[in-house]
């Protein structure tokens, strides 16, 4: 879905820009829906795999990662999303993801951690309310509140993913 996505986002094709915001807001909705769906439904139903912890989380990080890179270049945003947040949330995904690859040489898979669910969370939150760009006092400090939990988010749960399996190091 994410083409589709950014396709309606940054090339809405005679649609009304705002219209178009709210279609990729809803799309965006439904990806990250159905990768909450896809986690439980593999969890409640015991099918739970390696390939699934690893996919997932990978998942999870194009679809926002898209979305950030995405916002920073839309003039028209109400509450504007800093590059420098991106930066830092996605030189947060790259360490993880290098980290992850050293685990699974050692045959260590990790999954994701409270931390890191709640950072998604958040994340997936503050693009929903950046995609919708609502011109309102109470959504736009929503908007800055969430940029901000998020970059915070992203930091928190990388050094508690990395000191939790700090014997990955170690080998």
């Amino acid at each position: 879905m994410i083409p589709v996505f950014l396709l309606v986002l940054l090339c809405p094709l005679g649609i009304d820009r705002q219209i178009a915001r709210y279609i990729a807001a809803v799309i965006f909705c439904i990806a990250s829906f159905t990768d909450c769906l896809d986690g439980f439904i593999a969890r409640k139903y015991n099918m739970v795999t390696n390939f699934g912890k690893f996919m997932d989380p990978l998942a999870d990080k194009l679809l926002v990662c898209s979305a950030m890179i995405a916002l920073i270049g839309i003039e028209d945003a109400v509450v504007p999303l800093p590059s420098i947040v991106v930066i830092v949330i996605i030189a947060r995904e790259f360490i993880i993801t290098g980290f992850r690859t050293i685990a699974a040489e050692q045959n260590i898979v990790i999954a994701a951690g409270v931390w890191g669910k709640l950072k998604t969370i958040c994340q997936m939150l503050m693009l929903i309310v950046l995609l919708l760009n609502i011109d309102n006092i109470y959504i736009i400090a929503i908007g800055n509140i969430l940029i901000y939990a998020s970059l915070v988010l992203a930091i928190v749960s990388a050094v508690d993913y990395v000191f939790r399996n700090k014997q990955v190091l170690m080998n």
